[in-house]
């Protein structure tokens, strides 16, 4: 696997967007800098071409990328990043006028997440995806796919070739999509098991860079990375995490999103995201403190609708609250503010899960003669104890009971 150059001189990027009304050409080019960011590059020019629609052969017209090419030699850039997907023939062609690497938004992304993965199914994933778009981009390329080399754009499954043929990269890609089926017949006999078992689970979703998992750590004590970068964490992480009623329900933290993620990322990782659609609740965590928070929770929205979790209930997490000044910040069950770096607003959060999570269990403190010796066992085969007594009238438990067996627990109810 190639990885981004080591070396103290980061590569030199030119961003070069298109806005032709269908999207904020702005908003989406700052977030590309934060992409060529957290892959290791030094923005040193940012140009936005207004079109009616990308020109077939250069995208951004000849006479621009005339332009470009010069900002290229007097910056000394080492690669031109695109902020939209680029056809095998666009790619060719702008490396030939300008004579540098050239890369679109999917490739950057891609790369990013092939740095980041570290489980094997991640790894699956990211591979995956790389081929599917590198094989739809295969005629045309010419020598803008030599030109490649190794560094940003070109890490995961190794370097595609112009020779490549593209019969491999067929059997390659069905060879990957086996593999990620057996996985996810793992992962849906997990998920029915989990079911059958009466466990909760509750995901964690969000745009990348919101705080999930300085939130999930919060929560779990799991030593999740947290970095102040997109995508800081790829792979699903799970863990127990303990009620204020007692339960224990399963917490998993996904992969951020982000604005125009790549079809091919979403196919190729739908599988994992799709078992977002199987959780009891939705942790829908936002950064308070971004300008355009409406946009990003619209966004996710969409998404969560797209993989059919329309219809399970949500508590929008409002994050970062610690920066934001002057606004009333009223939690209740539905919206919860709270700052996951400093811990303010857990008390509130976790409530709010309490209260949208179906009861399945109570706690209750008992006292079950000994005669009812078979009614204790149920208990203690099904719910949790946190303490259990023997005095002259029967056992005193203090233990969660499960719902099947609360109405006759309740003729055992106990004041001590």
């Amino acid at each position: 696997m190639h990885e981004i150059q080591q070396d103290t001189q980061k590569p030199k990027a030119i961003l070069i967007g298109i806005d032709t009304g269908e999207y904020d050409a702005q908003i989406s080019m700052k977030e590309l800098e934060e992409l060529a960011s957290t892959a290791g590059c030094e923005t040193v020019l940012t140009c936005i071409q207004t079109r009616p629609a990308p020109e077939a052969s250069t995208c951004i017209g000849a006479g621009k990328l005339e332009e470009i090419a010069g900002a290229v030699k007097s910056e000394e850039a080492d690669l031109l990043i695109f902020d939209t997907e680029l056809t095998g023939m666009q790619m060719r062609n702008i490396s030939d006028i300008t004579d540098c690497k050239v890369i679109d938004r999917t490739m950057l992304i891609l790369d990013i997440f092939a740095g980041r993965a570290r489980t094997a199914e991640g790894k699956i994933q990211v591979s995956l995806a790389q081929y599917q778009y590198r094989l739809t981009r295969l005629t045309g390329m010419g020598k803008a796919l030599s030109r490649l080399g190794g560094g940003i754009g070109t890490r995961g499954p190794g370097e595609t070739k112009l020779e490549t043929d593209k019969r491999h990269i067929r059997n390659r890609i069905a060879s990957l999509q086996k593999e990620l089926k057996e996985i996810e017949k793992h992962r849906q006999f997990m998920t029915k098991r989990r079911k059958k078992d009466g466990i909760l689970t509750v995901a964690v979703v969000g745009y990348t860079n919101a705080g999930k998992s300085t939130l999930f750590n919060m929560l779990t004590n799991a030593g999740v990375l947290e970095e102040d970068k997109l995508f800081a964490t790829l792979d699903v992480t799970a863990r127990g995490l303990e009620l204020p009623d007692g339960r224990t329900v399963i917490l998993s933290d996904t992969v951020g999103f982000i604005r125009r993620l790549p079809h091919h990322l979403v196919e190729a990782f739908r599988s994992t995201l799709e078992e977002t659609a199987q959780a009891d609740l939705i942790l829908h965590v936002l950064d308070a403190s971004e300008p355009d928070i409406q946009d990003r929770m619209q966004m996710t929205q969409e998404l969560l609708t797209e993989l059919g979790c329309a219809g399970i209930p949500q508590i929008h997490v409002l994050n970062k609250s610690d920066l934001i000044q002057d606004i009333p910040k009223k939690s209740d069950f539905d919206t919860v503010w709270l700052s996951a770096k400093h811990g303010d607003g857990i008390p509130e959060l976790m409530k709010a899960i309490v209260h949208h999570l179906p009861q399945t269990a109570k706690r209750m403190k008992l006292c079950i003669p000994y005669t009812e010796g078979s009614f204790l066992q149920l208990i203690r085969e099904d719910g949790k104890f946190f303490s259990e007594e023997y005095t002259p009238e029967g056992t005193l438990i203090d233990a969660l009971i499960d719902v099947r067996y609360q109405k006759q627990a309740e003729a055992y109810l106990s004041n001590t």
